[in-house]
Parts: structure tokens; C-alpha cells; sequence
């Protein structure tokens, strides 16, 4: 088990971290979630001995990570860690031996690794002739080339194009079938939603919302419903008692229901509008969760309050 305990981080008076905790088992993938300058890179860095916490601790199997640890991990930093003049091959060679490969196993997997993630015909380029997207799969392959016991992701699909997202989700899935328990964090949360098997949302320095999307939808007040009424006047449902206009384009409107809010009730509203094509449930995507999950309180309270 993959543990993050109570990690707690500050720089001046900006607390970014307070209380941190989640956990990752072995043969799973945590989908890490948050704003910009939520925690998540800091989160990382503290795991792999590049920020130090001030309370708390990052275990794996229940040891404290040190630097025997650390180098039984894959790991991908947010900022790109190449060397620009290096030939691709031989850098991911070089990464693969400074995680403790010998010279024939390194050079094995790194024209393993190359082959998996479309790279087998750059191998002999130098890395700053590579397009940004060339780069971000060396970088993936240097932080998977040593076969690691876990995996450290710091926004591994930013800049791949499609061809170059399903090749990293698939090598992912590899190391998930293998045992591996890996954790990425990621923006683009339709990604998320569809290869992890739970998921950490971070606002304010603390996780807000955890557990699979399942549960994250089991714990949501509100209830989406659908509506598509092509000739309605926009804002026909704001008048709906218990129903709070979630999104509304061209007679494509979903609401969000609270709890007793008679359907029927919407439907009757909407049928005097126009001729209903269709009228369904609707669960929540994750970037819906994560809106919701992330509002702060105290910003809604405040704009209520003006």
C-alpha cells in the first residue's frame, strides 16, 4: 500500500498542504485532482524527497520512503527532467542505470520502452529536435523504463496528442495489471474518470472529496435531469420550485434536482413550453463532481451575502 498520512506543507503564511491523507493499493490507479496551485505537484515532490513536509509521511508497505525507496519508483516530474542534447535512446538508457539497471538490461528496456511509446525511429535524434509531445513520451518512458514498484505522475497526458494518450493509458494499464499502484494527477478529468479506479479531490490544502466515482456520485445531494425541449424560451425552468438550472443551450437544459423534487413536476413545466424530445436522468460526469466538490463555502457565502 501506497500511504499519503496527514502531510502538511507551508510556504510564508500559504498553507498548501493541511492534513493530506490518501491511499493507493497495489494493481490501482489514483486519479489526483485540483486546481492549479492546489498542492498536487507539492504533494509529489514531497514523496519523492524534492520539498520537505513539516508534519506527516509518504510510506510505502508501511516504511518511510527514503532513497532506497525512491529509486524503486517511477517518476515524472511536472517540469521536463531531459537532457536536451542527449540522444533519445541513450538518455532513456542513462535513467534506466541511475535506478540500478545493468548495462544490458537498461539498453533491453530502453528500446523496449521506446517501441511502446512510438518513439523506436527517434531513437537516435537528440531530444531538442523532438516536438513537445515527442518529449513528454521520453519522459514517460524514463520514469517507466526501470520497472518500477510504483508510479509518480505529475500530469503525464499534458501536450500527447490522441495516438500518444492511448499509447501512455494503455502502457499505465500494463503496470496496473502487473501490480503497480499508480498515481497521476491530471485536467483533463475525462481521463481520469475512465482508467482510475478512485479518485482524490484537493482544494484549499486538503482533500475535499475521495473514493471511486461511484461513490463520489452516491454522495451527491442533487439529482441531474435532462431536458431538450427545441422551441423553449431560455430560463423556462427557472421558475421550477427544487430545480436549479445547471447548464441550458438551444433548448438542451440539465437541472439539478433537489431532494423530493417531484420529476413530474419539471415535466409538466417543460411540456408547456413545447414539445419534449427528450426527458431522461443523467448521472453526474467527474468534472461536475469536481466543480461541486471544489466551490468554496466561503466564497458562496460571501457573494450571497453582496
Amino acid at each position: 500500500m501506497l500511504e499519503f498520512d496527514g502531510l502538511r506543507k507551508s510556504f510564508g503564511a500559504n498553507q498548501v498542504l493541511d492534513g493530506v491523507s490518501f491511499a493507493v493499493r497495489p494493481g490501482s490507479m489514483f486519479g489526483f485532482c485540483g486546481s492549479n496551485g492546489a498542492g498536487k505537484t507539492t504533494t509529489m515532490r514531497i514523496a519523492m524527497g524534492l520539498a520537505r513536509a513539516e508534519a506527516g509521511e509518504v510510506r510505502w508497505h508501511g516504511r518511510p520512503l527514503d532513497q532506497q525507496v525512491r529509486r524503486r519508483i517511477g517518476y515524472m516530474p511536472e517540469e521536463r527532467g531531459l537532457y536536451p542534447k542527449m540522444k533519445v535512446g541513450e538518455q532513456i538508457t542513462y535513467f534506466a542505470r541511475l535506478h540500478g539497471m545493468d548495462a544490458g538490461a537498461a539498453g533491453r528496456a530502453s528500446a523496449e520502452w521506446t517501441e511502446r511509446l512510438g518513439l523506436g525511429a527517434r531513437r537516435g535524434d537528440a531530444v531538442e529536435k523532438l516536438s513537445l509531445g515527442n518529449q513528454q513520451r521520453v519522459q514517460l518512458a524514463a520514469a517507466l523504463v526501470s520497472r518500477p514498484e510504483v508510479l509518480i505522475l505529475d500530469e503525464p497526458f499534458s501536450g500527447l496528442d490522441p495516438v500518444g494518450v492511448d499509447s501512455l493509458a494503455e502502457a499505465l494499464l500494463g503496470q496496473v495489471r502487473e501490480g503497480v499502484p499508480v498515481v497521476f494527477s491530471s485536467h483533463q478529468l475525462d481521463l481520469v474518470e475512465r482508467l482510475c479506479d478512485s479518485v482524490g479531490i484537493l482544494a484549499r490544502g486538503r482533500i475535499v472529496a475521495a473514493g471511486t466515482v461511484e461513490e463520489l456520485r452516491a454522495a451527491e445531494s442533487g439529482r441531474l435531469l435532462r431536458v431538450v425541449v427545441p422551441e423553449a424560451p431560455p430560463g423556462w425552468a427557472g421558475g421550477v420550485p427544487g430545480a436549479r438550472v445547471v447548464s441550458e443551450q438551444a433548448g438542451d437544459t440539465l437541472l439539478e434536482l433537489a431532494p423530493g423534487t417531484d420529476d413530474q413536476a419539471v415535466l409538466a413545466a417543460a411540456l408547456r413550453t413545447g414539445r419534449v424530445t427528450h426527458f431522461a436522468w443523467r448521472e453526474p460526469t467527474l468534472v461536475e463532481l469536481f466543480r461541486g466538490a471544489v466551490a468554496d463555502p466561503r466564497t458562496e457565502d460571501a457573494e450571497v451575502a453582496a
